[in-house]
């Protein structure tokens, strides 16, 4: 199913923040999910209001504990800032609601804890969508679950820094780059290679540098950080190798699967022989028809990981607080980890002690 009005069940919503992001990117998703919008909740009274009625959206309120007063409330998606969500989804868990933060879910790795520590039996997510796309399922099909296992190394490439002086950063909760998006690449590495027991950031003279990730499996995971490089054209990319073959994924939407061919040195003279178990396999959305696969909603993983949240918290799905689940506390936890060891590195090799 992918349309709201066609699903046979729906989680009653609220939703905390209808802001900038939440309006072009989460509640356009809204439309493919079983779920039924009951109250939106937001301090721009003038926004809140508009918003309401565009969606239809009867119940607006000024704060999350009026809304959860209010009642008749299954869960509630909170799109606010990584500074208000661990205190706004402890209420909500508190109040035995299932709850969504969007990324990141928090400023400090501590406050993930306490989510986890008031979640309960409830449902508890984090919208890391990078770990909900398509090259994170090709990857873990081939070479976390298939033939081209085990995992050797993982490449990424992203346009950022992780910035100096990071225990500053740590002490006055400053919100940088790093932490607002360094999750995205973050994600796709976890989502892929499992945990992570070490992390060793070094920085260029000018900006930009690596963070090397070294897994608890054994692979090398190599972020390197382009800094400068113009993130308004397609940059970010991803290379998975395995055993015998490699995994690579361009700009999100571009996913390639390269087996290699028949091969003599100085005596093959073709690079297409016969059949098709060699070569390059591509997957890529299309664009002749106007079908779902090539909107953002579901190239980039947010439709898919709403879905996992909708339907775990429906009952449809178990509950999974591990690492296995790219939306869990459990991940957000170890990426926040990752996120403060990268800080605190500058050259230096930092364990990650805490791994769920």
């Amino acid at each position: 199913m992918s349309y709201q009005r066609e699903f046979p069940k729906h989680l009653r919503l609220g939703v905390v923040g209808v802001g900038s992001h939440c309006y072009r990117n989460i509640l356009p998703a809204l439309h493919h999910l079983p779920v039924k919008l009951e109250a939106f909740c937001d301090l721009n009274a003038e926004q809140l209001a508009c918003t309401a009625r565009e969606y239809g959206v009867a119940r607006c309120h000024g704060s999350l504990t009026e809304m959860i007063a209010t009642g008749g409330l299954d869960a509630v998606l909170i799109c606010v800032g990584p500074g208000q969500h661990p205190t706004l989804a402890i209420e909500a868990f508190r109040a035995g609601l299932h709850v969504w933060t969007e990324k990141p879910p928090s400023v400090r790795a501590a406050e993930v804890e306490h989510m986890i520590a008031a979640r309960g039996d409830r449902i508890g997510a984090v919208g890391f969508k990078k770990g909900f796309t398509q090259g994170v399922a090709k990857a873990r099909e081939f070479f976390v679950d298939g033939r081209y296992a085990p995992i050797r190394s993982i490449l990424g490439v992203y346009p950022m820094d992780v910035p100096a002086d990071g225990a500053t950063i740590l002490e006055t909760r400053k919100v940088t780059n790093w932490l607002s998006n360094g999750c995205h690449p973050l994600s796709f590495f976890v989502a892929v290679g499992g945990p992570v027991r070490a992390v060793t950031t070094f920085r260029g003279k000018e900006g930009g540098g690596a963070c090397v990730l070294e897994f608890e499996s054994g692979a090398i995971g190599n972020l390197h950080l382009a800094s400068g490089a113009q993130c308004t054209q397609p940059l970010e990319h991803y290379m998975v190798a395995g055993k015998d073959a490699h995994l690579t994924v361009d700009d999100v939407v571009r996913v390639s699967l390269h087996r290699g061919i028949p091969f003599r040195y100085g005596r093959t003279a073709e690079f297409s022989p016969p059949g098709d178990d060699s070569g390059t396999v591509v997957w890529a959305p299309q664009n002749m028809l106007g079908t779902l696969e090539n909107k953002t909603e579901f190239t980039h993983g947010t439709y898919h990981e709403l879905l996992d949240f909708c339907q775990r918290a429906l009952g449809e799905k178990q509950a999974d607080n591990s690492l296995a689940n790219p939306g869990s506390l459990e991940t957000a936890l170890h990426l926040m980890h990752l996120y403060e060891a990268a800080l605190l590195s500058d050259g230096n090799r930092i364990e990650i002690t805490t791994i769920c």
